[in-house]
């Protein structure tokens, strides 16, 4: 018979997702890291500060076991954003150690408490903050993996590096021709459906 340990599949899923952030920083250097690629700012070292905020509350405040370090930018009075971008004094090694540092600390919630366990999330409102530790954990998988995405899509805007890990790439083994071949494929076919200007009327 099958063992079956749910905590543990939980733990891998959101494990995964944690390495593969991380490692989206690797070869960079300190400007491509913070680098914002999106109208909106998106940068590989604020999402790992981010996701060091979010996860250190939702595993940790959430059952009463608040993380012990402290986090200023995640503070209700920082100013708007401040965890999704690192400033010139935050060094990198210093926000991925903290986001270790923040994995351990989960960890170690979900080792000691069921996953029935309840708690409250105190940001959320009163009539929906109580929850258990399978609903958190289920939302740091999303939350985690989304970020991770967006790693994904960051990376390869600064320099083509693409997949989930150097050894679990996760798409087809195609040469740079072939995939710039690829790309042009799709294009071809997206212009299909492209509205004619009104210039061209």
């Amino acid at each position: 018979m099958v063992s079956y340990d749910p905590k543990a599949d939980l733990l891998e899923y959101l494990q995964d997702a944690r390495s593969a952030l991380v490692w989206k920083l690797d070869g960079l250097s300190e400007y491509d890291v913070r680098r914002p690629l999106t109208p909106t700012g998106t940068n590989l070292l604020g999402l790992v500060k981010h996701l060091a905020a979010i996860e250190a509350g939702y595993l940790g405040a959430t059952f009463g076991r608040p993380f012990p370090a402290t986090m200023p930018w995640a503070d209700v009075e920082a100013e708007v954003n401040a965890d999704m971008w690192a400033t010139a004094d935050e060094p990198r090694a210093m926000i991925v150690e903290l986001y270790r540092e923040v994995w351990a600390h989960s960890d170690a919630t979900v080792a000691a408490l069921s996953l029935d366990a309840a708690g409250q999330v105190p940001w959320w409102p009163a009539e929906r903050h109580d929850v258990t530790l399978h609903q958190i954990l289920i939302r740091m998988i999303a939350e985690t993996h989304r970020h991770a995405g967006h790693a994904d899509i960051v990376r390869e805007l600064i320099d083509g590096a693409k997949g989930a890990q150097d050894t679990k790439l996760s798409l087809p083994t195609g040469d740079p021709v072939w995939w710039a071949e690829y790309r042009e494929r799709l294009e071809q076919t997206a212009r299909l459906f492209r509205e004619p200007s009104p210039s061209a009327e």
